[in-house]
């Protein structure tokens, strides 16, 4: 049955446009943005087929274009479109943080860093820097590979955060195998940094660590 033949409460955007986003199923998202199904599967049909194979959503969102494409009812366009979509939501939260207080936004920052870096397949370390109010004046991802006390250089984060003219900074990595626990490795790295920073009156606030669910901080546990 076609989707129009459906009860209007019960069809994807008119749920949407009574009830809010926030009350559909991924399928029902999907097959919003997919528009149209295939031969014998109505949108919301492939929709579900497609989250079935990616085995869901963020596989989905992560896909390369080479695999996305592979996939009945995708392509190029539709690849297109939906990096579109990412880079908007990226570009929004950014523009959030740039505005107000990373203090007073910490569901903004989890966010945030959740869709720099949570797609990463090796180890990401960055950092925000912040102005004296505690505003995002940028964020640059500094190393890569083996995150540890070794291979993150504090010298190199004192000199971005002098070029950048930071009062503060929040440190953040990621962990591809999608636990956000710290290790031991993890908190010396922070201690170094935080020791470093310090001789040039730069603050770090916190240093989070993104994995599989919600950003971990090290700040909430007192551990910075």
């Amino acid at each position: 049955m076609s989707i129009r033949d459906w009860p209007a409460a019960e069809r994807p955007r008119e749920k949407l446009l009574g009830q809010g986003a926030a009350t559909l199923t991924d399928a029902e998202l999907l097959a919003i943005f997919l528009r149209t199904g295939v031969t014998g599967k109505s949108a919301v049909d492939l929709a579900r087929h497609l989250l079935d194979s990616f085995g869901g959503l963020r596989s989905l969102l992560e896909a390369d274009q080479v695999s996305f494409s592979q996939h009945l009812g995708l392509g190029p366009a539709k690849f297109a479109q939906l990096q579109a979509v990412l880079e908007m939501a990226r570009r929004h939260l950014a523009e959030r943080l740039r505005r107000d207080s990373a203090l007073e936004s910490p569901q903004a920052v989890r966010d945030y860093l959740k869709t720099l870096l949570r797609h990463e397949p090796h180890e990401v370390f960055g950092c925000l820097f912040l102005d004296s109010k505690h505003r995002v004046l940028a964020f640059e991802a500094l190393f890569q590979g083996s995150i540890d006390s070794a291979s993150v250089y504090p010298r190199q984060v004192v000199k971005r955060a002098l070029a950048h003219n930071a009062a503060a900074l929040i440190l953040c990595h990621n962990h591809p195998s999608g636990v956000a626990e710290p290790s031991q490795a993890d908190r010396v790295l922070t201690q170094r940094l935080k020791e470093a920073l310090a001789l040039v009156d730069v603050r770090v606030l916190d240093h989070f660590i993104v994995g599989d669910g919600e950003p971990l901080s090290m700040a909430e546990y007192g551990w910075l």
